[in-house]
C-alpha cells in the first residue's frame, strides 16, 4: 500500500503541507489557527479539532477503560505496562473518533509533564514524578503508546502540558512560577525534553501561569529551547482562554488584539478560546494583520506545524491509507483491555507499611470487616472516562472471603427545623428537598471530605444532595462533580444549638422558603435558616462495632477526586480529613488487626497510623478495576509491586510555600530535603526480602560522554515471589555549587522467584551528571568523585560504589543566552 507520508514512496509531511499552504487562501488560514478548525471543502480539508483529553484514557466521552490516575500508573516503575494502557487509550480515541470525526479529534492533550514539585498542588494525581527524569521516561512510554509504533504516520498527536513552571492552582493565571537557571534547566525543561526529542509527543500545550513575570504563552522558551530538541515541527496550543489573559486577567499587555498577535509570534499555532465559537479569534488575528502586529509569514509558520500534525495523522488521506483507520469498535472496554487496566491497578498498590499482618488469611473462618468511605465506592476525577463498570475493594474482597461486612463510616442524620423535617424524595431520579411535617425519607449521610467540607447523600435513594440554578437543593447527583462543584456544603454550629448550612459553590446559605422548598439562596447567615441536627447513627461507632466483631478490619481512607485537591483547587495541608481521622483510631482501638488503605490523589501525613496501625497501603483511585487489584494484594494473590515516585512528608511544615518554585534554595523535593519523609521516594514494600550483595562497576574512571555500568546481585531470600525495583541514585561528592543529596539515574523492574537471584545492571549516562552553569549558558560536567547507591528506594540504600568522572574542556558559548522571560514586539 503506497504510504502518501512514507519518504520513501511519497512527499514528505513538510512538503505535503506546504503544497498545501500554497493553495490556502489567507482568511482560510487564519480560519485553522483556533482549536475549532473550520473546513475548506474546496482543497478537500475536513473540519479539524485539537484537544481530545487521554490522561490516564478516554476522558469526557462517555463509557471507555478507566486506568489508574497517572500517579498511579508512575507507581507501576512500568514504562512497558505504561506504554501498552498509552496504546490501548489511543485505540480507543480512534474508536471515538470514527463515530463522531467532527467532535473528536486526534490531537490528544496527554501526557502532562510538570513535576510533582509540592504534593499541595491541586493537579498532582495528573503527574507522574517529582524527578523529572523519572516524569521524563514514563511520560515517554505514555507518549509512545498514544502516537503508535509507524515511523511516520501517528496513531494520535500526543500533546505534553503544561509549559513551563506550572504547579500551583491557587491564582493561576496571575501567579509568576520564578525559575533561576539552574532550576530551569536541570528541573523544569527535562520533563518536556524527554517525550519530544523521542519524537513521542508532536505538541505542546502552554501553561496558565507567568513564568519569571512573562506569560507562559509569550515565552521565548517556546522558539529559543522548545523547538530545538526535534527535527520535527511541533504544534504548540494554547490553554482554553489563556491568550484572553494575557490582556485580560494578566494585564501585560493593552488589548486583546495585541496580545493574539504577541502569541502568535511567540509560537503559539493553535487557540483554545471561546469554546467552538472561532469568530473571536479570527476578528482579532484579521486585525492584527490590519495593524501590523502580525504579518502572513506568521500566520502561515502556525498553519504549517498544525497542517503538517494533521498529515501524520492521516486527517488528509483518501480512504484506506490510513494505517490506524479502521479501529474495531469492539476494543471500547474489550477483554484485553479490561485485562490491562486489572494489571495496571494491580502493579500500581504501594506497601508503605506491614508488621506482618498482611497479606490477610483466606481461610474459611476470616471475618473481615471493610470499613470508611472509600471502602465501597470507586471515584473518577476530572479528566475520566465514564466507568463501564466499578468493582469496589469490598466487592473485591468480598469475592474470596466468606465473612466480608461494611459500613461507611459516616454520621446518619436528620435535619429538622421547628416541628418539620427535611425530606425528599425516593424515586432514581429525586426530587427538591422540602420541610414538612412528614417523617419518610428525613435520612441523610453525611462524608466528610476534609476541611469541614461534607457531602450528603439522601438514604431514601442514594443520591447525593446537590444545588439546581436556580438554588434548589435536590437528591439526584451521583456524587460531587463538574467543573463547578454544585454537591458540597459546610455545617455551621450556632451558639444556639442549631446548624447553617453554607454552599460552597456560590456562597449562599440554605433557607426553607414559604413554599417548604429548600434553596441555597441566602445571601447571609441571618437570612438563613438554622436546622436542628438529629442524630440517627453514629457512624464511627457502628464501624468500630463491625471492627471488633471482626478478625481483621481494613479502613479505606482518602480523598474523593473532585472535592479539597483538584483542577482550580490546591490543598493547604496533609492531613487526612477530620473525620476520617477519628474513624481510623477509632477501628483501631476497637480491633489492633487493622490496616489502612489509603485512595487517594496525593500524598498525607498519615504518621500516627505509621507508628500504631499494623499495614498501611496506598494506591491512587485505580479505575474499573481498582477494588479488585486493590483485594489481590490484601490477600497476598500479587506482590505488592508499586514504589513512590514522590516523597511523603511527615508534615505541612516540611514544604516550602506553595509559590516557591526554587527547588534547589528552598531544599524540596527528594533531591535536596535534608529532613527525614514519612515514606521517601522510591518506597514500597514487599512480601517477601531482597539481598543484594556485590556491586560492581564496569570502570574507576571514566571521561566525560562514557556510560558507566553498575552491577549487583539481587536476591529474593524470602519465601514467596516478589517483584523488586532497583534503583541507582548518584551523589557528587565535591562542587562548586550545590548539588543534589542523590538523584534517581537508574532503575529495573525484576520478578524472582524465592531463592532466585539475579545479576541486574544498570545504566550511568556521565553526560547526566551535569548542572548549569549561568555564567557559561550551558551543562557543565565538573572532575569530581561520584558516589554511586543502589537500593530499595532513595534512603534504602543496599550497595555503594564510586566513579570518577574526567571533565573535557568546556566548549565555546555556541548560542546566545536564553532567558526565562522575555519581551514583546
Amino acid at each position: 500500500m503506497n504510504d502518501p507520508t512514507d519518504r520513501a514512496t511519497g512527499p514528505s509531511p513538510a512538503g505535503h503541507a506546504d503544497d498545501l499552504l500554497a493553495r490556502l487562501t489567507l482568511p482560510e488560514k487564519i480560519g485553522l489557527l483556533h482549536q475549532w478548525q473550520a473546513p475548506v471543502p474546496r482543497l478537500g480539508l475536513p473540519g479539524f479539532r485539537t484537544g481530545t483529553e487521554a490522561l490516564h484514557g478516554v476522558a469526557w466521552l462517555g463509557p471507555a477503560t478507566v486506568f489508574p490516575q497517572v500517579v498511579g500508573l508512575a507507581s507501576s516503575w512500568n514504562p512497558d505496562l505504561i506504554r501498552a494502557v498509552g496504546a490501548a487509550a489511543g485505540d480507543e480515541v480512534r474508536v471515538k473518533h470514527q463515530a463522531d470525526p467532527a467532535a473528536v479529534g486526534l490531537n490528544v492533550w496527554a501526557p502532562v509533564v510538570n513535576p510533582l514539585r509540592d504534593p499541595r498542588w491541586g493537579r498532582n494525581e495528573e503527574g507522574w514524578s517529582e524527578d523529572p527524569w523519572l516524569t521524563g521516561r514514563l511520560a515517554t512510554a505514555y507518549a509512545f503508546g498514544l502516537r503508535g509504533d509507524h515511523p511516520h504516520r501517528l496513531r494520535t498527536a500526543p500533546t505534553v502540558k503544561h509549559f513551563l513552571g506550572y504547579n500551583n492552582e491557587t491564582d493561576r493565571a496571575t501567579t509568576s512560577s520564578d525559575l533561576p537557571p539552574r532550576v530551569l534547566h536541570e528541573y523544569e525543561l527535562p520533563a518536556f525534553r524527554a517525550p519530544l526529542a523521542a519524537g513521542a509527543a508532536v505538541a505542546v500545550m502552554a501553561s496558565y501561569n507567568l513564568v519569571n513575570g512573562v506569560p507562559a504563552h509569550l515565552s521565548p522558551l517556546l522558539n529559543d529551547e522548545l523547538r530545538r530538541w526535534t527535527t520535527d515541527e511541533v504544534m504548540v496550543v494554547g490553554d482554553a482562554g489563556a491568550v484572553t489573559n494575557i490582556a485580560g486577567v494578566q494585564g501585560h499587555l493593552p488589548d486583546h488584539v495585541t496580545g493574539f498577535a504577541a502569541a502568535l509570534r511567540a509560537g503559539i499555532d493553535n487557540f483554545t478560546e471561546d469554546d467552538t465559537d472561532s469568530g473571536q479569534t479570527i476578528r482579532r488575528l484579521t486585525e492584527a494583520l490590519d495593524r501590523g502586529l502580525i504579518d502572513e509569514s506568521d500566520v502561515d509558520r502556525a498553519v504549517r506545524r498544525i497542517l503538517t500534525v494533521r498529515i501524520r495523522l492521516g486527517d488528509l488521506d483518501p480512504p484506506g491509507q490510513d494505517p490506524f483507520a479502521g479501529v474495531s469498535p469492539d476494543v471500547l472496554d474489550s477483554p484485553t483491555h479490561r485485562d490491562l487496566a486489572r494489571e495496571a491497578a494491580r502493579q500500581s498498590v504501594v506497601l508503605l507499611r506491614n508488621d506482618g499482618l498482611l497479606p490477610l488469611p483466606t481461610d474459611p473462618t476470616t471475618r473481615v470487616a471493610v470499613l470508611g468511605p472509600l471502602a465501597d465506592t470507586v471515584h473518577t476525577d476530572w479528566y475520566s472516562g465514564t466507568l463501564p463498570y466499578t468493582v469496589t475493594v469490598r466487592e473485591g474482597l468480598a469475592r474470596a472471603l466468606p465473612t466480608v461486612t461494611h459500613h461507611p463510616g459516616a454520621d446518619r442524620i436528620a435535619l429538622r427545623v421547628g416541628n418539620r423535617h427535611v425530606r425528599c424524595p425516593r424515586s432514581s431520579e429525586g426530587g427538591p428537598l422540602t420541610a414538612d411535617e412528614g417523617r419518610d425519607g428525613t435520612w441523610f449521610d453525611v462524608f466528610d471530605w476534609g476541611r469541614d467540607v461534607v457531602a450528603l447523600r439522601a438514604v431514601a435513594n442514594g443520591r447525593h444532595v446537590g444545588v439546581d440554578d436556580d438554588g434548589t437543593l435536590i437528591n439526584d447527583r451521583p456524587g460531587p462533580g463538574g467543573w463547578i462543584v454544585r454537591e458540597t456544603f459546610r455545617l455551621h454550629h450556632r451558639p444556639d444549638g442549631t446548624t447553617l448550612l453554607h454552599h460552597l459553590a456560590t456562597g449562599a446559605y440554605v433557607r426553607v422558603g414559604d413554599d417548604g422548598r429548600l434553596r441555597a439562596d441566602a445571601t447571609d447567615p441571618d437570612t438563613a435558616t438554622g436546622f436542628t441536627v438529629e442524630l440517627v447513627a453514629d457512624g464511627v461507632a457502628e464501624a468500630a462495632a463491625l471492627a471488633a466483631a471482626a478478625d481483621v478490619a481494613v479502613v479505606v481512607l482518602g480523598n474523593h477526586p473532585m472535592v479539597n485537591g483538584r483542577e482550580t483547587e490546591d490543598r493547604v495541608d496533609l492531613d487526612l480529613p477530620a473525620g476520617q481521622d477519628r474513624l481510623l483510631r477509632a477501628v483501631h482501638a476497637a480491633n489492633p488487626r487493622t490496616v489502612l488503605v489509603l485512595t487517594s490523589s496525593y500524598p498525607y501525613a498519615v504518621g500516627w497510623a505509621q507508628e500504631h496501625v499494623s499495614a498501611v497501603l496506598w494506591s491512587a483511585h485505580g479505575g474499573q478495576e481498582h477494588g479488585t487489584a486493590l483485594a489481590q494484594v490484601l490477600l497476598g494473590d500479587a506482590d505488592p509491586a508499586g514504589r513512590l515516585t514522590q516523597t511523603w512528608y511527615a508534615d505541612t511544615a516540611d514544604l516550602p510555600d506553595l509559590l516557591d518554585y526554587d527547588v534547589i534554595g528552598a531544599d524540596s523535593t527528594y533531591l535536596y530535603y535534608r529532613g527525614e519523609p514519612l515514606y521517601p521516594f522510591g518506597h514500597g514494600l514487599s512480601y517477601t526480602r531482597f539481598d543484594y550483595a556485590d556491586l560492581q562497576v564496569s570502570a574507576p574512571t571514566v571521561p566525560v560522554g562514557d556510560e558507566v555500568e553498575v552491577s549487583v546481585e539481587v536476591s529474593n531470600t524470602g519465601d514467596r515471589e516478589g517483584t523488586e525495583i532497583v534503583q541507582l541514585y548518584t551523589r557528587q561528592r565535591h562542587s562548586r555549587v550545590k548539588q543534589p543529596l542523590r538523584q534517581l539515574r537508574d532503575f529495573a523492574r525484576l520478578t524472582l522467584a524465592p531463592g532466585e537471584h539475579q545479576r541486574v545492571t544498570l545504566r550511568l549516562r556521565t553526560t547526566d551528571l551535569s548542572w548549569w552553569d549561568e555564567h557559561r549558558d550551558g551543562p557543565v560536567v565538573e572532575d569530581a568523585t561520584h558516589t554511586l547507591l543502589v537500593g530499595r528506594s532513595s534512603r534504602d540504600i543496599r550497595a555503594v560504589g564510586a566513579v570518577t568522572v574526567h571533565a573535557r574542556p568546556a566548549p565555546q558559548q555556541s548560542r546566545p543566552a536564553v532567558p526565562a522571560g522575555g519581551g514583546t514586539r
